[in-house]
């Protein structure tokens, strides 16, 4: 008969062989020799979940962790056990505990870094994969110093440190992926889509890569491209369900809702009761017009994981959801137990604000929305002079005059711009309701060409743009017409005229008048205390940083005034200003007003926009399937007892209100 010791050594081998079967039989004679031998119980739980024995092996892992809850190797091997089971939330929260005893694990760090991928967290995805990249030894110096200062949100800098070095090792797999994650974050996803297509020609397999590959290529609107990549990634690695998740991601990025219901059903027949995933597929759900199966989503995902802020502002911000005094009291009682400054908390606060708002409690709501706010205000690097700089320039740059024949004879866009949660949507119902014109969604293609006119993004560079606006040749001006007209496209049917309703092309459209002169720019106001507030108590998905601060908003609302009172003066005959409140209290007069700047003749299906049956992708989606919403028009004045930050802004910059 074998002695324990004997069986140690022989347990050891096979795991180190790969051999986890033999091991779970040795493991399990060990156990009756020694029952309470700790090392056994360790090695037979360690041999299940490497057997594909997950359930088996998951409360041997524990009662390791009852008696030494410091083991690395009992945390990590549980969040593997835990996500063999599809309990991905919970195998997370394992893998964080490993990485956090042993910061330099890095085959923890590349299996966190692949759960958060398969719930559809790309930024906490890509800070688990720099971190195994950072714990690897013999790490060149310079690369460290990328990885440090990616960490630290420092990305101008790290992308001129990432460029030096790759001038000294330009086939580092590593370092080209993450210039080119510097890229699609900072927005430069044409030079990103380049760098990732190096990559894979040097690393065919590499497989965040590929992921990056397909993200840069949607966010580019290519998205036959990308979901053709990711389909591939999913016949290439069937059971790895990150890939599944960006398909089902990229669908709905698309507006292919239907199919993007389908993949996200797929996915949770695996994992049913993971909050991200759900909430993701609340969202799919909620922009393809199925408002109430979204809530039901939501909720799904709060009863999975109740502290899920994400899915309580999600049920908040669908508008036509109003939470009951129960969920209000659980609600207080998560916020007030978080003390980390999450981005759980700053989505429970927000949806705090907007459930107090519901009650009439409005003091209270103003203190968790100021809350959230200030939250979030701590991850973004906006500042108010950036802003302003860019308006000065463009009057500079623009002035009376400056605007040559040329560019793109097309008429077919027409762009409603402004402030968000200023009616633009509303303006883009009514419009997308007329026989010949056709909604898209908030296209990033002005900007992104606005930011390629640029040119470098080093310091030692010269920012190029809006300048060069005035030394374009006829050529030039008609090929950037072109190339917008043809990014629409992928969003567009056969219908003469479409819609694009960024709201920051407010700034570009001596861009838009340069390229496309035949353009319709519709420009949505609201009254400043309202559009203010209104973004003030608005949580955006990605983007809009200038709404996290009352003084950082007003500021924001007094420059887009100055420009759009100069694009007036220099474009006379080129955009309408069209007011919120004037919609709503006269919508006959100012839909044919508005058909009229649009060269459109009247249809009487425009008045009644509330029947169109298609997708919006903004946080009025459910408001503009109403009539005409006039609960907005005050909402302000219920908290103008906390707004004195905001009027002393718009008193200074000389906004009337």
């Amino acid at each position: 008969m074998r002695s324990a010791e004997d069986l140690y050594e022989q347990i050891k081998i096979s795991l180190q062989n790969g051999d986890s079967e033999t091991a779970c039989q040795l493991a399990a004679e060990a156990r009756e020799l020694a029952r309470d031998d700790s090392r056994f119980v360790l090695m037979h739980g360690v041999a299940l979940r490497r057997n594909g024995q997950n359930k088996a092996a998951e409360p041997l892992l524990r009662q390791i962790l009852v008696e030494a809850e410091s083991l690395v190797l009992a945390h990590h091997e549980l969040g593997l056990a835990l996500k063999g089971q599809g309990r991905l939330s919970e195998a997370i929260i394992s893998l964080e505990t490993a990485v956090r005893l042993q910061p330099n694990l890095r085959t923890a760090w590349r299996d966190l870094y692949e759960l958060r991928a398969s719930e559809g967290n790309d930024v906490a995805a890509a800070d688990a994969y720099r971190r195994s990249l950072g714990s690897q030894q013999g790490l060149d110096p310079l690369l460290t110093q990328v990885l440090d200062l990616m960490q630290a949100g420092r990305l101008g800098v790290a992308e001129g440190i990432c460029r030096e070095y790759l001038k000294r090792r330009p086939h580092d797999v590593d370092a080209i992926r993450l210039l080119a994650e510097i890229g699609i974050t900072l927005g430069m996803l044409d030079e990103a889509i380049v760098l990732l297509e190096r990559c894979l020609e040097l690393a065919p397999n590499f497989t965040i890569a590929q992921a990056n590959y397909a993200t840069a290529l949607a966010r580019r609107q290519r998205f036959d491209e990308a979901l053709d990549r990711t389909g591939q990634l999913q016949l290439e690695q069937p059971d790895n369900l990150s890939h599944k998740v960006q398909h089902a991601s990229i669908l709905a990025m698309a507006g292919r809702f239907e199919q993007a219901h389908e993949k996200f059903e797929e996915v949770l027949t695996y994992i049913p009761d993971n909050a991200r995933i759900l909430t993701s597929y609340g969202h799919s759900l909620r922009y393809g017009g199925r408002g109430e199966d979204a809530a039901a989503a939501y909720q799904r995902a709060i009863a999975a994981e109740p502290h899920a802020g994400e899915a309580y502002w999600s049920l908040a911000n669908l508008k036509t959801f109003k939470f009951d005094d129960s969920q209000l009291d659980g609600m207080r009682e998560r916020y007030a137990s978080m003390q980390k400054l999450s981005a759980d908390r700053y989505h429970l606060a927000f949806a705090l604000g907007k459930a107090l708002e519901d009650k009439g409690d409005y003091a209270d709501s103003f203190a968790a929305y100021a809350d959230g706010n200030s939250i979030k205000n701590t991850f973004s690097s906006y500042t108010t002079e950036r802003t302003s700089g860019e308006v000065a320039s463009m009057i500079e740059y623009c002035p009376k005059g400056f605007l040559e024949p040329g560019g793109h004879s097309s008429n077919e866009p027409i762009f409603i711009l402004g402030l968000p949660r200023a009616g633009s949507t509303l303006l883009e119902q009514i419009l997308a309701s007329h026989s010949s014109v056709e909604a898209t969604a908030e296209l990033p293609l002005i900007s992104q060409i606005a930011g390629e006119l640029g040119g470098g993004r080093r310091r030692s560079e010269q920012n190029l743009y809006p300048q060069c606006l005035t030394s374009m040749s006829q050529d030039q001006r008609e090929a950037l017409g072109q190339r917008y007209l043809d990014g629409a496209r992928t969003y567009r049917t056969d219908k003469p005229f479409f819609i694009d309703k960024m709201p920051n092309n407010w700034v570009h459209i001596g861009l838009i008048k340069t390229i496309l002169p035949n353009a319709t720019i519709i420009d949505a106001r609201r009254h400043p205390m309202a559009a203010c507030f209104a973004n003030f108590k608005q949580l955006f998905a990605r983007g809009q940083e200038f709404t996290y601060g009352l003084e950082e908003i007003g500021h924001y609302y007094a420059d887009y005034l100055h420009l759009m009172d100069h694009w007036h003066a220099v474009l006379p005959q080129g955009l309408m200003t069209v007011q919120y409140e004037t919609v709503v209290e006269d919508l006959e007069t100012q839909v044919r007003t508005l058909l009229e700047h649009c060269n459109l003749p009247f249809e009487e299906q425009c008045m009644r926009y509330y029947e169109k049956d298609r997708a919006v992708r903004t946080a009025s989606s459910e408001q503009v399937r109403q009539p005409i919403y006039r609960d907005a028009l005050s909402v302000w004045q219920r908290y103008e007892a906390h707004l004195d930050p905001l009027k002393a802004v718009l008193d200074e910059r000389g906004v009337a209100y």
